[in-house]
Parts: C-alpha cells; sequence; structure tokens
C-alpha cells in the first residue's frame, strides 16, 4: 500500500489552451471540516518536492513553535506525464534563452501562458472549490519558482498578496527580470504585494566555488531596484541566510516565510 498524506487530496486541472494537464496537491486545515470561516490560500511551487516538505513546517512550527494561522495549501504540480525538469524549465521562465539551452532541457519561455493558466483556471478553481480569502493569496517559489514569482508580481499585480520567493534566478537571460523591470512603464498598475526574498550567504562566488552565481548580490541590488521604482504601495525586503547554499536554504526559508506572512492570529 503507498503511503499518502493524511488530510491531502488530489484535483484534476487540465489545460485546454496550453495542450496538457496538471494537477493540483490540496491540504486544509485541521479545523476546515468544523469551520465556516474563510482561509488564506498559499500556492507553492514544484510540489512534488515542495509540497510535502512545507506541510511538515508548517505542522511542526504551529504546533511546536510560535505558531501560524490556519491556512489552506496548494501545491502546483508539474505537467502530467513529464519529468519536472521538462516542466519548469517552460513554465517557470519568461523567455527561449536560445544561446543557453543544453540537450534535454526542452522549451522554455512560456511563464506568461502558466500564469495565465493560474490566473484563469487554477485560482479560480480553488477558491470555488474551498472556503477562501481571496484577498489572501501567498505565493511561494524557490529558484526558477521565484523567478515565476518575480514575473508574477511584476507583471500580475493584485493576483498574490504575499510573495515569498528564495533565490530567485535573477541571472536567467543576461538577468531579463533586472531589465524587465527597468522597462515597466509608469502607466501600469502599482505593485502594492508585501514580499519577502530569501537568499543563501553560500550563494556567490567563493574560494571553493569560483563559478558561483552572485545570487547574493542580485538579489540585493533587485530589491534596492524594487524601491526606487515602487517607494510605495510595495513592502518588500531581503534577507540572506547565513551557512546556506542554493540546496539547503529551502527549509529555512520557508519557516521564516510563512511565520513572516502568517503569524498566529491573537
Amino acid at each position: 500500500m503507498p503511503f499518502t498524506l493524511e488530510g491531502t487530496e488530489v484535483v484534476a486541472t487540465p489545460a485546454p489552451r496550453l495542450k496538457r494537464d496538471y494537477e493540483i496537491y490540496v491540504s486544509l486545515p485541521a479545523d476546515y471540516a468544523t469551520s465556516t470561516q474563510r482561509y488564506p490560500v498559499v500556492y507553492v511551487t514544484d510540489a512534488p518536492y515542495a509540497f510535502p516538505l512545507m506541510r511538515a513546517i508548517a505542522g511542526r512550527v504551529d504546533r511546536h513553535g510560535v505558531g501560524l494561522e490556519a491556512f489552506i495549501m496548494v501545491g502546483l504540480s508539474y505537467a502530467k506525464g513529464e519529468s519536472g525538469v521538462v516542466s519548469r524549465n517552460r513554465d517557470y521562465t519568461p523567455t527561449e534563452r536560445l544561446s543557453e539551452r543544453r540537450p534535454g532541457d526542452g522549451v522554455y519561455g512560456q511563464s506568461a501562458a502558466y500564469l495565465d493558466f493560474l490566473a484563469q483556471d487554477v485560482l479560480p478553481l480553488v477558491d470555488r472549490r474551498y472556503r477562501t480569502d481571496p484577498a489572501r493569496r501567498v505565493f511561494v517559489g524557490h529558484s526558477y519558482g521565484g523567478l515565476l514569482g518575480v514575473q508574477a508580481m511584476l507583471d500580475r499585480p493584485g493576483l498574490f498578496s504575499h510573495f515569498i520567493l528564495g533565490s530567485p534566478s535573477l541571472w536567467f537571460d543576461d538577468e531579463h527580470p533586472v531589465k524587465a523591470l527597468r522597462q515597466r512603464k509608469s502607466g501600469q498598475p502599482p505593485m502594492t504585494a508585501k514580499v519577502r526574498f530569501y537568499v543563501g550567504a553560500l550563494e556567490q562566488p567563493s574560494r571553493a566555488h569560483p563559478d558561483n552565481e552572485d545570487m547574493v548580490g542580485q538579489t540585493n541590488r533587485y530589491v534596492a531596484a524594487l524601491r526606487r521604482q515602487q517607494p510605495s504601495g510595495l513592502d518588500v525586503k531581503a534577507t540572506v541566510l547565513d551557512g546556506e547554499d542554493h540546496a539547503t536554504v529551502f527549509p529555512r526559508l520557508i519557516t521564516q516565510g510563512l511565520v513572516w506572512a502568517l503569524p498566529r492570529r491573537k
């Protein structure tokens, strides 16, 4: 018998416009069945890895830590029948990145279409099916998932109220996200979300790893640029987590991010 996570369900989320199918993984609060309240929703990318990990961390922090507000968790899966590499390369990136493509990478640059799918199909489905608070949606993404979150923040103001962005791939396609921020026109709707960036202190060049991307410097510069462009309405901060690299930073940023976004109500 396969192991399953108690209190979770898998919901089909077909994407006919994209000509492929997805699923969402859903975890409801312990008091959902006996309550009439509406709950904030946390959407996390890379669900096969991130959903069970974040669920475990949230439960631990809530029961044995500072406590969290009850929330609905939604994991965003990869396309059915595809590997995570192929699915996330296509869905989480903003450009084709032709000059840097490697064999087996598949297609890049369809994050705008994937964000359409989230906005038009996934989020409305979740709001219809569960007692949600549509004004309180938290986006969580790491690496390419963080890159997708940056694009959602810039191009879809109001879609999410909070962003927890870990080690976003701001280096992608010769720092395309930085160029996109510079090119954002003053007439576009203002960004009004609450945003926290997290990056590991070891995610930068060092004597042991001279070829590392300088993700610490990129993140700090990007946050400074956001503050200059959006002096009001956007609550943004970057935190460098000591002793963490790109592989180890996710559990720690999830812990800090959830405590920040969803503190237990008094």
